[in-house]
């Protein structure tokens, strides 16, 4: 008797916001504090960083919202930058998420993973740890959409639950340093401050994966009513957490135990629990980033995949297994992941690759006005709250930190306007073989 094709798996509110939850908590929070205490030192001041933050990703996710809402499909920017602008802008969208949007900072993620655990364990072999774990959340996330996103809620509740145990644990234990969080005229001053700017770029760093949930929005239960209560309840959970840990590492450390430290959680725990109480945050981190490595391997191969439908070059990627994985693209994003764990120098491509990605968030924003504008008749079961000012202010911030990076940092801008270059080259090449290829069918016809 021949199997019957399983329904494919729907992706639950729970799930979706456990998605942008362990996007999000990564390793930015456990290591951006160190270097904003090198040029700010109000306790008003570095908290507010930590709620500007929160902000702009709120309206970036209201934003989003509205968009996924009007067009209920997986690909994120690749399908909102194609609809709205051009394909082509679509495809390198998908072509920078594909290349390093992903892979990349799944690989950092696997890697860091693999120094915390070496922390505990001296003997470890940290690089083998990290392809471990990415070998065998793919193995997860390629066999069961159920299982992976039953696995991805686990983690991430474990994740957060213990973060705000630790949070709990800082406020009751900790002494308390003299440091005030109230606002006074120094830390006014200090939150118009360039090196509050300058700080506010690592911050939105650290509140990078707001948006995660869009790449599988054709995969999630009722999207046009989920997807925005996923958006918004993922970023606000993790807003209240990053607050309230920095909250507590300013509180139980001195600023100067913490001034230019990367590895900020584990000081902040051997200032309140000992070098024994360092050393089991260490492993505690090593663990939490698991949800953070899961969480991307299951959105990511969803642009991917969808670029595959749509371009008849990478059709090949667009098949999905009978419970609704795309496999091949899955497989495709696992095989760069691990060449980048594998050269570890990659490093150096986050800084270009967050250029670009966040010029695409930039124009996927802007959209959200083009689209109404153009297509007022759309159906927009949910519309951006706060819209114009919410959207405005999210261009306006992040607009700013644009002109940050492109100004200080040229080299790395340039290598992202090269990327951007060689994939519209690709994408011309693919567009002219598939006219040629299409000619003759066309001649053929009567």
């Amino acid at each position: 008797m021949p199997e019957l094709a399983r329904t494919p798996y729907k992706i639950t509110f729970l799930t979706g916001v456990a998605i942008v939850v362990a996007n999000m908590v990564g390793t930015g929070v456990f290591t951006s504090l160190g270097f904003q205490v090198m040029g700010i030192h109000s306790g008003f001041a570095l908290l507010m960083l930590w709620l500007v933050g929160g902000l702009i990703a709120l309206c970036g996710a209201v934003s989003y919202a509205e968009l996924a809402s009007a067009m209920p499909r997986s690909g994120g920017e690749y399908h909102y930058l194609s609809q709205i602008y051009h394909p082509a802008l679509g495809f390198l969208s998908g072509w920078v998420s594909a290349t390093v949007g992903f892979a990349a900072p799944t690989a950092l993620a696997a890697l860091a993973l693999g120094q915390y655990a070496k922390s505990v364990w001296p003997g470890l072999q940290p690089t083998w740890l990290s392809v471990a774990v990415v070998l065998l959340l793919t193995l997860v996330h390629g066999s069961s959409t159920r299982v992976g996103s039953r696995l991805q809620i686990i983690i991430t509740a474990l994740k957060v639950g213990v973060l705000v145990l630790f949070i709990g644990a800082g406020v009751v234990v900790g002494e308390g340093q003299p440091i005030s969080f109230l606002p006074d005229a120094a830390g006014w001053r200090a939150l118009l401050s360039p090196a509050f700017a300058v700080s506010l770029v690592y911050v939105s760093y650290a509140y990078s994966g707001w948006n995660a949930a869009v790449y599988v929005t054709g995969e999630i239960e009722n999207p046009r009513r989920n997807l925005s209560r996923i958006l918004l309840a993922g970023t606000a959970v993790v807003l209240l957490l990053y607050v309230g840990l920095n909250y507590v590492f300013l509180r139980s450390t001195p600023l100067a135990g913490l001034e230019g430290q990367v590895e900020v959680g584990f000081v902040a725990a051997t200032s309140l629990f000992g070098p024994v109480g360092g050393r089991l945050m260490s492993g505690i981190i090593a663990a939490l980033l698991v949800s953070t490595v899961s969480s991307m391997i299951l959105a990511g191969p969803r642009i991917v995949q969808t670029m595959g439908e749509d371009i008849p070059a990478l059709r090949f990627l667009a098949p999905k297994s009978r419970a609704g994985i795309p496999v091949r693209a899955l497989l495709l994003q696992t095989v760069i992941t691990l060449a980048f764990i594998l050269r570890p120098s990659f490093k150096e491509v986050l800084v270009y690759a967050g250029f670009v990605l966040n010029l695409f968030t930039f124009l996927t924003v802007l959209g959200l006005f083009i689209l109404r504008w153009r297509r007022p008749e759309l159906a927009r079961p949910y519309r951006a709250w706060g819209y114009p000012l919410t959207p405005l202010l999210f261009l306006c911030l992040s607009g700013w930190t644009l002109l940050f990076i492109l100004r200080d940092k040229p080299v790395e801008s340039s290598y992202g306007l090269y990327t951007l270059a060689a994939g519209l080259l690709v994408y011309f090449v693919m567009m002219r073989s598939t006219r040629s290829s299409a000619a003759p069918r066309a001649k053929a016809l009567p």
